[in-house]
């Protein structure tokens, strides 16, 4: 058999897995060798037959990071709308009088989604759990990205509408949403018959207030039986957590643990507004007590919810709680650099105390813990036998100097501008800061083109038909000519 072995020399920075300790290292001049999908040595000297050697001078090699939350299919498109839009009478929340501004045609979802695979593989991002609606194409898209990816099928009992700005209607199914979550179950089915080794599923109704008991009971049993991921969004929202209370009398967490609905292990998309949260002044302390007994995942989008003024109470008390921390980009921008400092900063305001959230909890968020999430222990880390996904990022562009801790200067100053190139299962899918396995600036085309089509009747889709703009003003107005 022929070796294939590539291995990087003398390596500047190595993040390395020291399975003794459980965590990540720094390793300073170390080798780093892959051979197809899999590593075979991070550290001192490697000894093996090499094919091909490449210089490690002036570089840092990490763990290619991991996004557990995100919809693809729907919101690129709104990049350039949605960043100072918000909703005072639903407490700030642009979800849902803007969900549906931009409602991408079926057929046109792919650009989407191919235009956020290719910039979480840009930011070093090498393996998503993304949550759409199914589409055709879908497994397509991700499969000529070559990211690693877990197909999330949305489906739910209820949609829900606004028709005056300050209350939320529920329609609901009249199936109670079995038939969309049979097309989500054939979507993992299709996903694992697919081939590519890179292509997984994860179960994920939509929400605690979209889903009835019976759907998300359901819905965890085929989790289980497939041993497939399983995510929910609960505490997304203020008027999520209001409606729940206002329906049952308890919080969104109370209500299925009464239910009997908490799965160990399970992934709460969010988990924002829960009992403590300072803006519900609430009568109950429960939630994260009931978050640390089931051993949750929360999958913590900070950017979105810093645009509108909200921040999770707090990264530092679930995760010192024993709460596993994870990241997601929810929306736009698709970079997990940037998620990762905004977490930092963030957690660090909320518990007004910078030791709160250090650079190391943000970086495992998007990396081991992660990966412990998707119950893989060969991903999210540098380690032999582990998959061979991994970012090397350019210590010499000016960004990251001077170089004390290479970790730091990625996340809280260079973020995606010092990546340089970035593998997947051993295969390059980012050269010199570029996306190989994806046309970008034709896929920026095509989404920007969707975009131009839908404007002109986005008024027509809001609550109150106001004319865009005065729904998301331009940053300046736009003079006549």
């Amino acid at each position: 058999m022929q070796n294939k072995t590539v291995c990087y020399r003398n390596v500047d920075w190595l993040v390395r897995w020291n399975g003794e300790a459980g965590a990540h290292e720094y390793v300073r001049g170390g080798d780093f060798a892959y051979d197809g999908d899999s590593i075979v040595h991070v550290g001192p000297g490697y000894a093996g037959e090499v094919a091909e050697e490449r210089a490690g001078a002036g570089l840092m090699i990490m763990p290619g990071l991991i996004n557990l939350h995100t919809h693809s299919a729907t919101m690129p498109v709104l990049k350039g709308i949605r960043e100072d839009m918000a909703n005072p009478s639903l407490y700030m929340s642009a979800l849902y009088d803007g969900w549906n501004l931009f409602p991408t045609p079926v057929e046109r979802k792919r650009w989407n989604t191919a235009y956020a695979y290719g910039e979480m593989l840009r930011s070093g991002c090498t393996t998503v759990l993304d949550m759409c609606y199914p589409f055709p194409d879908w497994l397509e898209v991700a499969d000529e990205s070559g990211i690693r990816c877990y197909f999330g099928g949305l489906f739910q009992s209820a949609n829900w509408s606004t028709t005056n700005g300050h209350s939320l209607d529920y329609i609901w199914a009249d199936d109670g949403g079995t038939a969309a979550m049979a097309q989500s179950m054939q979507l993992i089915a299709d996903a694992r018959a697919h081939g590519s080794a890179l292509l997984d599923g994860a179960v994920t109704p939509m929400a605690v207030d979209t889903c009835t008991a019976e759907l998300i009971a359901e819905a965890e049993r085929e989790s289980q039986a497939l041993g497939a991921p399983f995510q929910l969004h609960v505490g997304e929202s203020m008027i999520e957590f209001l409606e729940m209370t206002r329906r049952t009398g308890l919080s969104q967490m109370q209500w299925l643990d009464a239910n009997d609905l908490l799965l160990e292990g399970m992934l709460i998309g969010h988990g924002i507004f829960l009992d403590h949260h300072s803006w519900l002044h609430w009568g109950t302390r429960d939630d994260l007590d009931i978050l640390v007994d089931i051993k949750a995942v929360v999958t913590h989008c900070p950017v979105v919810f810093s645009r509108y003024g909200i921040t999770l109470e707090s990264f530092g008390l679930y995760n010192d709680a024993g709460v596993t921390m994870t990241i997601g980009t929810d929306v736009f921008p698709h970079n997990m650099i940037e998620e990762m400092r905004s977490a930092a900063v963030c957690g660090r305001i909320a518990d007004q105390h910078m030791h709160a959230v250090p650079t190391t909890s943000v970086f495992e968020a998007a990396t081991s813990e992660a990966a412990k999430a998707l119950g893989r222990d060969d991903l999210g880390r540098l380690a032999e036998g582990a998959k061979a996904d991994f970012v090397v990022v350019d210590c010499k562009v000016p960004e990251m100097q001077p170089l004390y801790d290479p970790l730091r200067s990625l996340i809280h100053t260079a973020a995606d501008r010092a990546v340089r190139d970035v593998y997947v299962g051993g295969i390059e899918r980012v050269r010199d800061g570029v996306v190989l396995s994806l046309d970008m600036p034709r896929i920026a085309s095509e989404v920007n083109a969707t975009q131009e089509a839908l404007t002109p009747d986005a008024s027509s889709r809001h609550w109150a038909k106001k004319p865009l703009d005065d729904i998301a003003p331009r940053t300046l107005p736009v003079a006549e000519t």
